[in-house]
């Protein structure tokens, strides 16, 4: 029996190791997306919020996660003082601090 010349063709095509990348194309192509879009930009923004953070000073006016707005009287390691009106003082940990406001700025 004769095979015709497309037969073993197409058995070669289905056996050969290309088919095995050009089927994870498609996911790799996903996950670069998903990269892109998701991972990356988050990355941005923890290293901007982390140098934020570290530039802490006192005297810069901030707003906290729970919305207090106050003014930075003392750095503790990982907490910070916030005057929040005239004889009122709170502490709360550093990361809660959401943004700084910057002289003629609104609070970013």
């Amino acid at each position: 029996m004769m095979f015709s010349g497309v037969a073993p063709a197409i058995v070669f095509a289905a056996q050969s190791p290309g088919n095995g990348l050009i089927a994870f194309l498609p996911l790799a192509i996903i996950m670069v997306i998903f990269y892109v879009l998701l991972i990356l930009p988050a990355q941005r923004r923890q290293k901007k919020t982390q140098a934020m953070l570290g530039a802490l000073k006192t005297g810069d006016k901030v707003i906290t996660t729970g919305g207090l707005y106050g003014t930075i009287v003392a750095l503790d390691g990982d907490a910070v003082q916030l005057r929040i009106a005239d004889q009122v003082k709170v502490k709360v940990a550093r990361s809660a601090v959401s943004g700084v406001q910057m002289e003629g700025k609104e609070i970013t």
